[in-house]
């Protein structure tokens, strides 16, 4: 008997949850079994971690062998533990030392021939590791950058499994490491400026926007209704390096942020269809949560536009939420809570939600 673990990331909500791997190997009928309440992606990853080691020119251990993910009682989502669980298992057949697993988080999708894909909620899941007192983090190459923008904690990046293992047995082989950080430049939000004319509802906007409070709109199509509500975010003061990781993060777990701009610097400005679905407003849906249009508008603004038709959604769907600064999105037992604060516009009717 042989066992080894090794350690990743769960998502619920923007927290993340370290989560222990441990492989088993030992007598028995070969097969791979997989236990720690895994949903279906991660169910599958049998077949992907076994064809991913194999085409990466490691031998696959014919024996039985068990994957135990711990908190045994926290439901795991997404295809993220698939390198950890590789890793793991090869550890347990001893072709990899334990040593380097002990402080090493690592996150990511493995394709059949061995490729490291990325996946989203790097961002939590790199400062949740950090928060563990993990040392290191080994993430796609592709969310490299994202993953940098947390200090403390080492970052390496990689495309394939075998460079992977390869820097577990040698650790001057050598994985992608961040470069100095360039943050490009934040992005202009429209100017309150540019509107000529509306006095009244130039002043309605600062006043919002200075005290955080909800704005209703009314007027028929084309007096500039939406206008202003666009021009309302940027009269809002520029997010602090906290704030920033905070909105970043909620769109890292979207999979809405790009290796080009991987910090978002500014208030976000969210604006749904009028005939979003309560989901698309608030978020959810089954397994790991994913944010709505209110959660990506955390720290900004989003227009409600023609509050009759959104009022019921966002009465029942949202009213428990916004009471404080983190509410429950989607399924309060597995989803995870996703934050949201700002400001909110109505055009049309008001919209009774309870303020932020």
């Amino acid at each position: 008997m042989s066992l080894a673990s090794a350690w990743s990331v769960a998502l619920l909500g923007v927290d993340g949850v370290l989560v222990e791997i441990e492989a088993d190997i030992g007598a028995g009928l070969p097969g791979l079994q997989l236990v720690g309440l895994p949903d279906t992606a991660l169910s599958e990853a049998r077949d992907r971690v076994r064809a991913a080691v194999l085409n990466s020119g490691e031998a696959w251990p014919v024996r039985r062998m068990t994957l135990a993910l711990s908190p045994a009682t926290l439901p795991k989502a997404g295809s993220g533990y698939d390198l950890a669980l590789a890793c793991a298992l090869l550890a347990a057949d001893q072709r990899l030392p334990r040593e380097r697993l002990r402080d090493t988080a690592l996150i990511g999708e493995l394709a059949l021939d061995g490729r490291l894909r990325a996946v989203r909620g790097v961002l939590p899941a790199v400062l949740a590791a950090r928060k563990a007192g993990m040392r290191r983090v080994v993430v796609p190459g592709a969310t490299l950058a994202e993953a940098a923008l947390v200090d403390g904690v080492e970052v390496h990046g990689a495309s394939r499994l075998r460079e992977v293992l390869a820097w577990l047995r040698d650790p001057c082989a050598g994985l992608a490491r961040p470069g100095i950080r360039r943050l490009p430049a934040a992005a202009v939000a429209p100017d309150l400026a540019e509107v000529l004319g509306q006095p009244d509802a130039r002043w309605a906007v600062e006043v919002a926007a200075a005290g955080g409070h909800h704005l209703l709109l009314t007027g028929p199509p084309g007096t500039g209704k939406t206008m202003l509500a666009q021009r309302m975010v940027g009269l809002l003061p520029a997010l602090s390096a906290e704030q920033a990781l905070e909105v970043t993060a909620i769109h890292s777990v979207a999979g809405l942020l790009s290796a080009d701009a991987p910090l978002l610097q500014t208030p976000p400005f969210v604006a749904p269809h009028h005939s979003s679905s309560v989901a698309a407003l608030v978020g959810g849906g089954s397994g790991r949560a994913r944010p709505g249009a209110v959660s990506r508008a955390h720290r900004g603004g989003t227009p409600a536009r023609r509050g009759r038709r959104v009022r019921s959604a966002l009465a029942g769907g949202a009213a428990h939420p916004t009471r404080g600064r983190r509410g429950a999105a989607g399924a309060p037992r597995r989803g995870g809570s996703l934050p949201r604060t700002l400001p909110a516009r109505a055009r049309g009717q008001p919209v009774p939600v309870r303020a932020s």
